[in-house]
């Protein structure tokens, strides 16, 4: 039973679980689920991996928290990883991916006074999503998330997703723009993917202006799309990153990343966090950056993700109820023609956690580590599920 002093933020389901272990969790009453949602994109490493486990215990037997006031080595190991990994130059930080894009916006902010702009504004997308503080809800796509809590943040011009020639349009009569925030495959907004050049087009754009080009991998880094990063199935590199999410495996930690110009932008006092970067949250993240490199997931994402797609695509070729399933590696849509909200809870009642965006879009983001044996029981599941619907 539910606690009456929640705030009732949520429409949870009615189920809690105890704990859990690889790809499954087991509720109270010692029913098994496969997690194909993963805390929403969080536990990539599934639950209760030993490495993570480890590093988080060894690291609360020394010291939680000593604050940015002093140097935190576990944190600049995972900086120096981050870096390593990703082609950028510094990272600040955070607890959360809305954090890192707040840290992104004020990284653009100073941009634009850099340049004398005295009102900086920043290109965002038509149904995207960057998170729930104030700025970050106005920045992003989707007016349920706004309504109630005007006056939005000012500062932002709204564009259609994956059509450059808006952005060229805009680039021709908006001279305060200073930057572009835009997520590689829009998740919240329902998995939607822009065409294999509009990303390198953005890029191009962006240097021919002067803009920052900003990437939300929240939820599409860590792995999750077969790159470590989603922009790394291009050749280019965005002035600035963040990330959250599967970066610390359930442990909150949240990431900016900046290149070039953008990386000497803040100076002490620009920002700050009391407990972003925190010597717990760092050594689980630092287990899950090495991980992914030394179990090679990246590769393994990307064939487990191609499989579910195909066998998705082929054992549904026949239902009038599919539009499309898309996706990149383990971040998967399935889009329906009709609302399909109610099989989320048709799919815990047979033993598998999924997930519903947009209202008609089935989503899909089982652990990187998920084998074909549970993969086989997640297609199976998803199928018969959306034949019966």
């Amino acid at each position: 039973m539910s606690s009456s002093s929640l705030m009732n933020t949520y429409g949870r389901v009615d189920i809690a679980f105890t704990h859990g272990e690889n790809v499954w969790l087991y509720d109270e009453q010692g029913n098994k689920y496969l997690d194909a949602i993963s805390g929403i994109g969080v536990c990539a490493l599934g639950h209760a991996y030993p490495a993570v486990t480890e590093a988080i215990s060894q690291q609360a037997a020394q010291v939680l928290h000593t604050s940015n006031l002093y140097r935190i080595p576990v944190q600049e190991q995972l900086a120096e990883a981050l870096v390593k990994v990703s082609g950028m130059e510094k990272v600040f930080f955070a607890n959360s991916g809305a954090e890192a894009n707040e840290a992104a916006i004020k990284l653009a902010r100073l941009h634009g006074h850099q340049q004398k702009i005295d009102v900086p504004a920043i290109i965002v997308m038509e149904q995207s999503f960057h998170g729930r503080t104030l700025a970050t809800l106005t920045a992003s796509g989707n007016r349920k998330v706004q309504a109630g809590f005007e006056p939005l943040v000012a500062g932002f011009v709204r564009a259609p997703f994956n059509d450059i020639e808006a952005l060229q349009n805009i680039a021709n009569n908006n001279s305060s723009v200073v930057a572009i925030l835009i997520e590689p495959i829009q998740g919240e907004g329902g998995l939607h993917q822009p065409d294999d050049d509009y990303l390198t087009k953005v890029r191009k754009l962006c240097d021919q202006n002067n803009w920052l080009m900003m990437l939300d991998e929240v939820q599409t880094g860590n792995a999750r799309t077969g790159k470590y990063f989603a922009y790394q199935h291009d050749d280019f590199l965005p002035d600035v990153v963040t990330t959250a999410k599967g970066l610390g495996n359930g442990v909150p930690i949240g990431a900016c990343l900046a290149q070039g110009k953008a990386a000497q932008l803040f100076q002490p006092g620009n920002h700050g966090s009391t407990f972003g970067g925190n010597p717990l949250a760092c050594a689980a993240a630092l287990a899950v950056v090495n991980t992914i490199s030394e179990q090679d997931l990246c590769n393994k994402v990307t064939q487990s993700g191609e499989k579910i797609r195909a066998e998705l695509q082929k054992r549904l070729a026949n239902c009038d109820r599919l539009v499309e399933i898309r996706g990149k590696g383990l971040m998967i849509g399935i889009e329906l023609n009709t609302p399909c909200t109610k099989l989320v809870q048709q799919a815990a009642e047979k033993g598998v956690l999924i997930n519903v965006v947009a209202e008609k879009v089935v989503r899909l983001l089982p652990p990187l580590i998920i084998d074909e044996e549970q993969s086989e029981l997640l297609v199976q599941c998803v199928v018969n599920l959306i034949k019966e619907l």
